[in-house]
């Protein structure tokens, strides 16, 4: 039977994000989505608006990223002490990120597919209904940003952790937004002017910039679920600060995201002079972001001591 405690040598797992304000924020912005989508698709059936039941539907997209991200952060925070997770659950902010990119993009090809065809096939407009719907789009998504402005990075006690699954609700509201106000450009130049083509060619402009967007986040979070993206001067950094201490060499380095701010490490060690494991753990105390660290270490014999590195 056992008889020794093992707690000092044991590692935490948990690397959850905890963004309670800005979790508690996004389900405001749900809401306020949720009931404005509604009301707009109501409206659009019974005054038959297409203007009205288009946007309406564009909203059912947003609401549905921001049940993933909700989704996301009461997954991670349910299983983060779940030991089928080998490094808990701080990459789920991540991939709730990447899935709100992805959905982006989607949203994107669909306004870029819709505003060809009604270049090709101009559609009639109903102008003061379209700018309404559009200025009731705008303010809502104002609103919106103002709750999730500034709260896409959850505090700790000393840092500050990017946080993707937030971000990525952040810019649905700026794309429906960035929506909003090019329909109104294009709807008031074509009630004052007669522009009406004006419109696709604001539906076209409005896809490429929000198809950006989201190429931009899913750069930033693929990496860190493919256990990318490790700065190679920060890595270069470790290794120089092992290899700086007596003879020691690193014959194996491994470094992966295991979330958005923290890093796992396995560092084989070949030198003559072995010491405990907790010596060179401490050598790399400096490198805060190395959150979980497995050190191994072997004795060289002469021979393979004096080869030349």
């Amino acid at each position: 039977m056992h008889q020794h405690t093992i707690e000092r040598w044991q590692q935490d797992h948990d690397f959850v994000i905890v963004n309670k304000r800005g979790e508690k924020r996004t389900r405001y912005v749900l809401l306020l989505t949720a009931v404005t989508m509604l009301v707009e698709i109501i409206a659009g059936l019974a005054f038959g608006s297409m203007a009205l039941l288009a946007d309406g539907w564009h909203m059912a997209t947003h609401v549905a990223a921001f049940l993933i991200t909700l989704f996301a952060y009461h997954y991670a925070s349910k299983h983060s002490d779940n030991p089928d997770f080998a490094f808990g659950t701080g990459k789920v902010s991540v991939l709730g990120g990447f899935t709100s990119a992805v959905a982006l993009g989607v949203v994107a090809v669909l306004m870029l597919l819709e505003s060809v065809e009604r270049l090709v096939n101009p559609h009639d407009i109903q102008l003061n209904a379209a700018i309404a719907v559009a200025f009731l789009g705008l303010t809502v998504n104002v609103i919106s940003a103002l709750l999730l402005k500034d709260h896409h990075h959850s505090h700790s006690e000393h840092e500050h952790h990017h946080d993707h699954n937030l971000k990525a609700a952040y810019v649905h509201v700026l794309a429906d937004a960035l929506t909003s106000v090019l329909a109104i450009v294009a709807l008031i130049a074509a009630k004052l002017a007669g522009l009406t083509w004006l419109d696709p060619i604001m539906g076209v402009v409005g896809a490429l910039i929000i198809t950006a967007w989201a190429v931009g986040l899913i750069r930033e979070t693929s990496p860190i679920l493919l256990d990318g993206s490790i700065d190679e001067a920060y890595r270069q950094a470790i290794k120089q600060c092992i290899e700086s201490d007596s003879d020691n060499r690193i014959a194996d380095f491994h470094i992966w995201h295991i979330s958005p701010h923290h890093y796992a490490a396995i560092i084989t060690i070949v030198t003559a002079r072995p010491q405990a494991t907790a010596h060179y753990k401490a050598l790399l105390s400096d490198f805060d972001r190395l959150s979980h660290i497995t050190i191994e270490v072997h004795q060289c014999d002469d021979e393979d001591c004096n080869h030349p590195r």
